[in-house]
């Protein structure tokens, strides 16, 4: 359980209400009537909290946790700088050229995708991979939704492998004081296990529909950026370095700042196309969400339910629960407030907790559509570029690829304990 004091105010019924009429609100992505989405919603829910809470400015300032957002903000310019000198196209050009045996195709861009999305903003990777790798594909005459959706789901695994791979599993590891290295060795084996599942299960119910049954529609291709071999060389060496301090006792936010600082201070990039590229969407909607859980969680009504759920056989210490829990929950209501509920209503300072949450909120994120930015980055490029990828046609394979990764993970936790 969080460490947060509980706090009984005569407040706590209008922290309730904003509570409940947020993360509804993020659950239907709108407020009809209103042009918010579920960043602006959990912004709105925040003020809402200053202005009715009767909490001070002060205390509001301080449910935010910091060091995630600075950690977040760190690794935004690492992979912006990465993104300016052309190495993610230079990557993805690359894995294009192999198109003359699809599987192999499909097993390098599920490998490759996976590894960037370990240590790089998983976002970004489909971002700039979705539209490089579907205009190969078109070219070719082969059917790209397969591999598409395959694009999406390995950047979820894969983003699990580490504490760096997505927003919400870097959040889990400050507010749990997680070790990097002991997360990557307990995560590498069902991170590997769901990363083999997901090929063979996108293979087998793929191959045989591989032929692009009718022309697309041209559509936009954004302009690659042009290969700087130097800063890429830079943008590589300085990444390998913050993962390998990551390693020792310094603060990762410390790191990973440090390293935005260094790439900030550039010969060859300005400031504000740097900063263009960083995802403030994603740093608001989490400083917005960490100030209404935890102005929640300080009424106490966080506990409450938490018991009311045990008496009533549901024990989210449970693995197999919080798994399925935080699957459901990922795919509901967008899977940063899933988690940044889940961690103030579980104790994750037991290190399996947290390793499951982790886990569970990256794999229960191919299961369809909305369960994560990765899948709708995917889905609005190739509607981009003329191809549509229904719900039925991610659900078909993100179900059964979703079910075996939990499957794997909930295996793994028995063996280890």
């Amino acid at each position: 359980m969080s460490a947060t004091t509980v706090t009984p105010h005569s407040e706590a019924p209008a922290i309730l209400a904003i509570f409940v009429l947020t993360y509804l609100g993020i659950a239907l992505g709108r407020v009809p009537g209103l042009k918010l989405n579920r960043t602006g919603i959990a912004l709105l829910g925040a003020i809402a909290i200053v202005v009715f809470s009767g909490l001070s400015t002060d205390t509001v300032v301080g449910l935010i946790n910091w060091p995630t957002i600075l950690l977040l903000f760190g690794f935004f310019v690492l992979s912006a700088q990465l993104r300016l000198s052309g190495f993610f196209d230079k990557v993805a050009a690359g894995i294009s050229s192999r198109l003359d045996k699809p599987a192999a195709f499909l097993f390098t861009l599920m490998v490759v995708t996976a590894g960037l999305s370990a240590v790089l903003n998983h976002d970004i990777v489909v971002f700039v991979f979705a539209p490089i790798v579907a205009t190969a594909l078109l070219e070719k005459q082969i059917n790209p939704v397969p591999f598409l959706i395959a694009l999406a789901i390995a950047s979820n695994v894969g983003a699990g492998a580490t504490l760096v791979g997505n927003p919400q599993d870097m959040m889990i590891a400050q507010v749990a004081g997680l070790n990097f290295g002991h997360y990557l060795i307990w995560c590498l084996v069902p991170v590997l296990f769901a990363l083999g599942c997901s090929y063979g299960i996108i293979w087998m119910m793929s191959r045989n529909n591989l032929t692009l049954a009718v022309p697309v529609a041209d559509g936009v291709v954004p302009p690659a950026q042009p290969y700087n071999r130097v800063h890429t060389i830079k943008g590589v060496v300085i990444l390998a370095l913050v993962i390998a301090f990551f390693f020792s006792s310094i603060p990762k936010e410390v790191i990973a700042l440090t390293a935005a600082g260094i790439h900030l201070a550039s010969p060859k990039f300005r400031t504000e196309d740097m900063l263009k590229l960083v995802d403030w969407s994603i740093l608001v909607l989490f400083m917005g969400l960490f100030v209404v859980t935890g102005a929640f969680q300080s009424t106490g009504y966080g506990e409450a339910a938490m018991q009311w759920l045990a008496h009533a056989g549901v024990n989210l210490q449970l693995p197999s629960v919080l798994a399925v829990a935080t699957a459901v929950l990922s795919n509901l209501i967008n899977n940063s407030a899933a988690v940044l509920l889940l961690v103030k209503m579980v104790d994750v300072t037991h290190p399996t907790t947290a390793y499951v949450l982790a886990l569970a909120n990256s794999f229960g994120g191919s299961l369809f559509i909305l369960g994560s930015v990765a899948n709708i980055i995917v889905v609005q490029k190739a509607r981009d570029m003329g191809i549509n990828i229904s719900f039925r046609d991610f659900a078909r394979l993100g179900v059964p690829v979703t079910l075996a990764a939990l499957g794997g993970l909930l295996v793994w936790v028995a063996l280890v304990a």
